[in-house]
């Protein structure tokens, strides 16, 4: 086993905390707390992605996602301190007034190609092609997969699991819920927990693509990282649960209840969630885990997004 080298960019570890929502306690890894204009899950798999970058003396780093995206603006900030520059291709269009993860993206300079849905499903092909003019001008590259989810962004979530164990008694964890978008959160936890020989069931909440969809996305990711790291271990899936059902209003939209339930935490425990991830997350841990119970033992992980509140701002003005 040869283990990949990393930058340190995030404030690690984060905290564990304990918090009670409507008489229900439960524990609360934040993620949220990795940094400011670097907060959430992303920058751990950052870590990495960048190290290799640096490494290949890339002038540009590419990569993708919607344009309110968290693991955009946590690529920005990265690259502008290491050194390098970033171009973002986002799926969504120029808006007169810019808000939230994309008015940071643009106050750190990150250049930018909007592409609409149908494009947006090529976006890797697109930044390929695109990578290799910039090369034929002698301008290196490195792409940053969706999500930063690929055998290499994984290590950020396979040593969460080992930072876990350090700050919690972990034989009491019966499960982690978290959201989940490209499938790398997950299956980094996944495969951490069988390289630590823990028995903790991954529960995802999917927010972007099915249940279907979704296992075979983390399915491959963790085999490519085993293969590439040789790393001695078989890994089953029979401790992941991926839920459907609780992003069913799409990916850039969320249903009044869900914004209440965001707003009813954040008074009841002074913690912010997200209208894209955390807050669906934590509305199908509601429904599925806390109600009517009085403690439970498995830990909500916040992985961040609170810029994404701020282009919803009417919604969650409302009441």
């Amino acid at each position: 086993m040869h283990l990949p080298g990393k930058l340190k960019l995030a404030n690690l570890p984060t905290p564990v905390q304990h918090v009670s929502f409507n008489g229900s306690g439960f524990l609360i890894k934040r993620d949220d707390y990795t940094g400011v204009e670097l907060t959430g899950n992303k920058i751990r798999k950052l870590e990495y992605l960048l190290f290799e970058a640096v490494r290949k003396k890339a002038e540009y780093i590419f990569t993708c996602g919607g344009d309110q995206s968290n693991h955009c603006r946590a690529t920005a900030f990265a690259a502008a301190k290491t050194g390098m520059k970033s171009r973002l291709y986002l799926w969504g269009r120029q808006y007169k007034q810019t808000q939230g993860n994309l008015l940071l993206d643009k106050i750190v300079g990150s250049e930018m190609k909007f592409l609409c849905k149908k494009e947006y499903k090529n976006v890797h092909e697109i930044m390929k092609s695109d990578a290799a003019a910039f090369c034929r001008k002698n301008r290196n590259v490195y792409i940053v997969p969706t999500g930063g989810s690929d055998k290499l962004g994984i290590w950020g979530y396979i040593n969460f699991i080992n930072e876990l164990k350090q700050q919690v008694e972990i034989n009491k964890i019966k499960a982690i819920l978290c959201a989940n978008g490209s499938g790398g959160t997950v299956a980094g936890m996944i495969l951490g927990t069988a390289l630590f020989g823990l028995n903790i069931k991954i529960f995802g909440v999917n927010v972007i693509s099915g249940k279907y969809e979704m296992t075979n996305a983390i399915r491959s990711i963790i085999d490519d990282c085993i293969h590439e790291y040789k790393l001695d271990i078989n890994v089953t899936l029979d401790n992941m649960e991926l839920l459907d059902g609780f992003s069913n209003e799409g990916y850039k939209n969320i249903l009044p209840e869900k914004i209440e339930l965001i707003k009813e935490f954040a008074r009841q425990t002074g913690i912010m969630l997200d209208p894209t991830y955390t807050g669906k997350a934590f509305y199908a841990y509601n429904e599925n885990f806390l109600k009517g119970r009085k403690k439970n033992n498995i830990l909500f992980l916040h992985t961040g997004g609170i810029f994404g509140v701020f282009p919803r701002a009417d919604k969650f003005l409302l009441n």
